[in-house]
């Protein structure tokens, strides 16, 4: 995962060719202004001198190359494919070009789904009649009205593919310690060969729709007991379920190409999940990486970026991906609230820092209240419906978003990248057609002029407060 690649050697060769000038592009969102991805020429890169102490400055060395970037999406929910229905053809269009062109839109490439339903759909269901282990009436015709449809549009908008993957929330009740989808509970072994394939079938069922399934997640959230469809794993359940059932069922039903990614939780536990199931052989040859969510913050505590370093430095055959995060707490009067976007901009930044190769949001769309959700947890989405006008709203952080996902693309390596004062944060990429991206947040309250100095070359920019800004190379 670390090596450069030699791909990329004439790309990063050119960032070195000591011409005189380089032209900047630069994209800005900012607050209390109106710019949003706003384009503008920055002073363009030329002849570097040593920098001075009292200057700030965002160092870029293009000759060391991490991770090779997986993607960028939202998921695709029942509540989000319902609110999307209920829109004119026209804002159907806007929402599928905002989201998924490359060009007009922030060029989406990943999407994450649900197999069967989560929170955030209008009911709680599954594909196959009450007691049914031997999955004789399995059928997806629920997602045929609202979901499938949709993501078939995205994959259309996006050029033809998005890189998805599917998450289990519960498997059905009877399989369940506690009889219910809902509260938590654990998937009885009795059932656990029964539940792999549930989901072989769920990938074999959307792949008969003409959507290929990248990979899935063995469990959403296996530590947390919610109101809604929950299901706890220890990290010895899980490695088990991995390497005895889930593992063997994709392999044995010719799936073995099929992503798998552990933990699918907060970044707290990170660390001791992977520890047990990596150290074990068998299960860790069936594991393609590890996905985390960044709630462990919700309340205020510390945003535990180290602990995903941590894992990215000891598994470095492994992969690291974000597999979903919201603003919680839904307020109609806080759609423009900044610091939701910060929220996204810090994260985004510090988890590719620490090894991430991919990143997925939450819902892609959702209603004026924050839903559908038929228990009540409401939460913000980039962009919300208001289901009474028609219009679409789009929050600050879908722009933020966009600072990332329209200009870094897939197949690209990150790039080293360091700010010499705490006031901003950046990273930075090279595409593999050899263009340099570096993305800069300033969430402090004053300007920052700053020089971006890239391998001998240097730029001063202008950032405003409370801003995000890409630069292109």
């Amino acid at each position: 995962m670390r090596q450069c690649g030699c791909c990329l050697a004439a790309a990063i060769s050119s960032a070195r060719q000591p011409a005189e000038r380089h032209d900047v592009t630069l994209y800005t969102t900012a607050d209390s202004t109106g710019d949003r991805l706003a384009r503008s020429a920055g002073e363009p890169l030329a002849p570097s001198v040593q920098p001075l102490e009292t200057e700030t400055c965002v160092f870029v060395a293009p000759g060391k190359t991490f991770q090779t970037f997986l993607g960028i999406g939202g998921a695709i929910t029942d509540a989000s494919a319902e609110v999307f229905a209920g829109l004119s053809p026209s804002r159907q269009q806007e929402l599928l070009t905002a989201y998924y062109d490359p060009k007009n839109g922030i060029g989406y490439t990943l999407a994450r789904t649900t197999i069967h339903s989560s929170d955030f759909s209008s009911r709680s269901y599954t594909y196959v009649d009450e007691g049914d282990a031997a999955l004789k009436t399995f059928s997806i015709a629920h997602d045929r009205q609202f979901r499938i449809p949709l993501i078939k549009r995205a994959m259309t908008a996006a050029g033809g593919t998005l890189t998805l993957y599917a998450s289990p929330w519960s498997p059905p009740a009877f399989m369940k310690s506690n009889g219910s989808m809902l509260k938590g509970g654990k998937l009885l072994q009795e059932f656990y060969p029964a539940w792999a394939k549930y989901v072989a079938r769920f990938i074999k069922a959307y792949e008969s729709e003409g959507i290929p399934v990248w990979g899935i997640t063995v469990q959403n959230e296996p530590m947390a007991t919610q109101t809604w469809e929950s299901c706890i794993f220890s990290a010895e359940e899980e490695r088990d379920f991995l390497k005895l059932h889930l593992g063997p069922t994709l392999a044995g039903e010719g799936l073995a190409d099929k992503k798998i990614i552990v933990w699918d939780h907060n970044r707290d536990l990170l660390k001791q999940r992977v520890d047990v199931i990596y150290a074990d052989p068998e299960a860790a040859k069936y594991a393609w990486g590890t996905g985390f969510h960044w709630y462990e913050s919700w309340s205020g505590g510390r945003e535990m970026y180290e602990n995903v370093r941590a894992v990215y430095e000891c598994y470095p055959d492994k992969h690291l991906l974000f597999t979903e995060g919201c603003a919680e707490s839904f307020n109609p009067d806080h759609y423009q609230y900044w610091p939701n976007a910060e929220r996204y901009g810090r994260s985004m930044i510090n988890d590719f820092n620490n090894g991430t190769v991919g990143w997925t949001d939450w819902n892609i769309l959702l209603d004026e209240r924050g839903g559908p959700n038929h228990v009540g947890n409401f939460c913000f989405a980039p962009v919300h419906a208001n289901t009474a006008t028609g219009e679409l709203i789009y929050t600050p952080s879908y722009y933020y978003i966009g600072h990332f996902s329209k200009f870094i693309r897939p197949g690209a390596k990150r790039v080293s990248t360091v700010s010499s004062r705490s006031q901003l944060l950046g990273t930075s990429f090279v595409n593999t057609d050899g263009s340099m991206v570096t993305v800069v947040m300033n969430s402090s309250d004053k300007l920052a002029t700053y020089r971006l100095i890239v391998d001998g070359l240097s730029a001063q920019q202008t950032i405003p407060p409370h801003a995000i800004q890409t630069a292109v190379y």
